[in-house]
């Protein structure tokens, strides 16, 4: 006989581990607690199987491997007639970068670091080609077929949809810096509020944050989309694989768009968390010492991130004297006195309320 599965039985499955029998009939508010729980646990996003690393054992003396997403071409061969380049843009490798366009677009707008159709995303292809995202469209309902290739000027060589028009402030950051293979630009909330509160983010306080983000750019206002904020953009992120840009948002570049992705929610957590110790510590945040801050510079240039912080000197590496935390408002002891850092009253002020207090209470009273 096949069994009747109740939510009371689902609730009860979760817990256990236990699985669903495939001929169950399920009941309507056992249907209802299984959609509940699948809205609730999102799905893995799983890698094109191209870029997943084989698993099983390793051949004798091969070495262990890491993912590599890095797109790479052939200097000097890009595709010139129309017919070359929509051949080009409609080919296997393109096709991969699309559906990883889609994947990560999906991750931006599921940790609610855009909204609406904000964000963009780029991956350089080519000597002067890059693939980039479209305009007015949510990252997270992308599919392959919505994706522009440009050239290094920004004019559309391939796609049915119109290309973002922030594609210029990503070819500002790639024409300068040769690693900069892709670019992602988000408004993470954390990393955005410094950018609206004009504040540089410190250094010298997480040793991931030094190794995977370095120091943190700052880039000044100008119109999104335009060439003066191509400009402004491009010239902080040469040296800097983060720039926060005021007012605006967030751009991070890496070798690949994966690794853009990470260094995103790199700095939206950094900022998170560097505003929470704000509000526990005030300026006074506990520093790595200058001799550790070097020695994650050169783990970060191992890895293949270029730093220029290496020809800083000591008292330059860490110096975080422009960082202002708001202010802490602290609220009065229920003695009347005064906590630490609250202003005291002053007894003037105090008498000439007092007298204001008591003329109005006169006039009420009719005396």
């Amino acid at each position: 006989m096949r069994k009747v599965i109740t939510a009371q039985d689902i609730d009860a499955m979760l817990r256990t581990g236990e699985p669903l029998p495939p001929d169950a009939i399920l009941t309507p508010s056992a249907r209802d607690a299984l959609a509940r729980r699948a809205s609730l646990v999102p799905s893995r996003p799983r890698e094109p199987a191209s870029t997943r690393a084989e698993g099983g054992p390793r051949a004798a003396g091969a070495e262990p491997t890491v993912p590599d997403f890095e797109f790479k071409w052939t200097p000097g061969r890009d595709p010139k007639t129309p017919a070359e380049l929509d051949a080009f843009f409609r080919s296997p490798e393109i096709e991969k970068l699309k559906e990883r366009f889609c994947d990560i677009g999906r991750r931006i707008w599921a940790k609610d670091f855009v909204d609406g159709n904000g964000g963009n995303l780029t991956v350089r292809v080519g000597d002067s080609l890059v693939l980039c995202t479209p305009t007015l469209i949510s990252k997270g309902f992308m599919t392959p077929a919505d994706m522009c290739l440009v050239d290094f000027e920004g004019r559309q060589l391939a796609g049915g949809r119109k290309r973002t028009s922030e594609v210029l402030t990503h070819l500002g950051i790639i024409k300068r810096q040769p690693n900069a293979k892709a670019c992602v630009h988000a408004h993470p909330p954390h990393a955005t509020a410094f950018a609206i509160a004009g504040v540089k983010p410190p250094s010298c306080l997480i040793p991931e944050a030094e190794v995977f983000l370095g120091d943190i750019g700052y880039a000044r206002y100008e119109t999104p989309g335009t060439p003066a904020n191509a400009d402004a953009v491009g010239q902080v992120g040469r040296d800097h694989q983060c720039v926060i840009m005021e007012n605006h948002g967030v751009i991070v570049w890496g070798k690949d768009v994966e690794d853009a992705y990470w260094k995103l929610e790199n700095v939206d957590s950094f900022c998170r968390t560097v505003w929470i110790a704000s509000q526990l510590a005030g300026g006074n945040l506990h520093q790595i010492t200058t001799g550790g801050v070097r020695e994650l510079i050169a783990l970060r240039q191992k890895l293949g991130m270029p730093d220029s912080r290496d020809q800083l000197r000591e008292c330059e590496l860490c110096d975080n004297s422009d960082f202002r935390p708001g202010v802490v408002c602290q609220v009065p002891s229920r003695s009347g006195g005064s906590t630490p850092g609250s202003v005291a009253p002053d007894p003037a002020v105090e008498a000439l309320v007092a007298k204001i207090a008591d003329e109005i209470m006169k006039r009420l009273s009719g005396g």
